[in-house]
């Protein structure tokens, strides 16, 4: 079927009023909810192939966390959806006014291909929950995942209620050159500008997930080994293809020596000693991403790790050290398992610099100093992030998830996430009597005048 096919079917399936029930909305959920635990074993087996990610990987990290936004969705999408009383003033008497969530219509979805299951399917759940029509298109760089994701909707939706395109650059331009109500995209900056140019074209609500260079603080008063044990799993999941991944340590010079020392044990504990022999350590996932992290690694001083096996596209989780601000890995996103580390000797130097550079999408700080706490989130601008952990924030169906300035715009998960997929409405409805008059001309300045005014100060 052409994208055009499926937009004007969707369009009229919209307008059938048949998505907007709230059982209908319940029953869908139910039926993706039943759908992945179906095709569960196929999505494991995708993932393996695309990205390398074990099987328990996959369910810790994507298939799990989609049971849990579905589960959280089941239970709170009629709260969601249902009319919220807003009190009037004196000078609307005699009224009643309510808010009310409606779906945007027919939406589009760009998944990226480092978590292909979740970020297609968690979005997709929360579109549902808001009653969406939805058109996903899945990365081309996951094309296992596509293919399991489109044979697994397929079976459970039809197309002009949710479909699914697989495809590359070609069929994403051209899902863009469609008027869609509502645009969600997942992936980097680059390609967010695009996309927000296309929704500007036709003035569409978009919601950018993009990424970003985000720091991970380390203070004096932080406890090392534990600090140590959540910053190499936060960063080598997924070996580092991790939007919120630590993308470089800020630690202070008086625990340089002891943080290595724990993240060089961690990586050892967590990975093995050689972590290119463990079956549950993943790859890259493309000859291109790979030669680009080995030509950040070139001109870095390698401290732990920094093994690589071309024919397999893996690079061991990897320590760099004697880093500078300035230096090549220092300018882009790694989106690997390589972690700079630099230090630094006073907090609010530390504010300072990070005011200056493009604002991340997570940041986290290892410290039981509670005045530092307040000052790094207090100060520093970024779209979520950790105290004394890393990636967890955005495991909760209750916290909403996004980024801000170049990180992205909007969030989602959970009544965020409906939300995001929702035009709030505001009513204001008026009672037939009594029917003000000092409102209407011919204007009179004397009683009523004075009435106008007491009721409006």
């Amino acid at each position: 079927m052409e994208i055009t096919e499926i937009l004007e079917k969707q369009r009229d399936y919209f307008h059938s009023g048949a998505t907007l029930p709230i059982a209908f909305r319940l029953e869908m959920l139910r039926r993706l909810y039943h759908a992945a635990e179906q095709w569960e074993e196929q999505i494991q087996a995708a993932l393996q192939a695309d990205l390398g990610k074990s099987a328990y990987e996959s369910y810790l990290c994507e298939i799990g966390m989609v049971y849990t936004e579905l589960r959280y969705l089941l239970r709170h999408t009629k709260h969601f959806a249902a009319k919220r009383r807003l009190l009037t003033s004196i000078a609307q008497f005699p009224s009643k006014g309510y808010e009310m969530a409606c779906p945007y219509g027919n939406t589009l979805i760009l998944s990226p291909w480092n978590y292909p299951f979740l970020l297609g399917i968690e979005p997709l759940a929360d579109a549902i929950a808001a009653g969406n029509t939805v058109v996903l298109k899945p990365s081309a760089y996951a094309p296992n995942t596509a293919e399991a994701i489109q044979d697994m909707l397929h079976s459970c939706f039809p197309p002009e209620y949710v479909a699914v395109v697989t495809g590359g650059r070609a069929e994403n331009q051209a899902l863009l050159e469609q008027k869609f109500d509502m645009i969600f995209f997942t992936g980097s900056q680059a390609v967010g500008k695009e996309v927000l140019r296309h929704a500007a074209e036709t003035l569409t609500p978009a919601v950018l997930e993009l990424g970003g260079k985000s720091p991970c603080i380390i203070d004096e008063t932080a406890n090392i080994p534990q600090a140590a044990r959540r910053i190499v799993f936060g960063k080598f999941l997924n070996c580092g293809q991790t939007c919120v991944a630590p993308d470089y340590i800020l630690c202070h010079h008086s625990v340089h020596d002891r943080l290595v020392r724990a993240l060089r044990c961690q990586i050892a504990k967590q990975y093995g000693a050689e972590p290119l022999q463990n079956p549950d350590y993943g790859h890259i996932i493309n000859c291109r991403h790979y030669e680009r992290l080995c030509g950040l690694l070139e001109h870095s001083y390698i401290i732990h790790g920094g093994q690589c096996n071309a024919k397999r596209l893996q690079i061991a989780p990897t320590l760099v050290d004697h880093v500078r601000d300035d230096d090549p890995i220092m300018q882009e996103e790694i989106f690997g398992p390589i972690l700079p580390i630099l230090t630094y000797d006073r907090l609010e130097s530390v504010i300072a610099t990070l005011h200056h550079k493009p604002k991340p999408l997570a940041l986290y700080l290892f410290s039981r100093n509670r005045r530092a706490i307040d000052m790094v989130t207090k100060r520093c601008r970024y779209g979520g992030g950790c105290i004394n952990d890393t990636i967890m924030h955005l495991t909760a169906s209750t916290m909403g998830f996004g980024g801000v300035g170049e990180s992205g715009m909007g969030a989602y998960h959970g009544k965020t996430g409906f939300d995001a997929f929702s035009h709030t409405k505001r009513i204001l409805e008026k009672y037939a009597f009594p029917d003000l008059p000092m409102r209407y001309q011919p204007y009179k300045a004397g009683v009523f005048g004075a009435a106008v005014r007491k009721l409006m100060k």
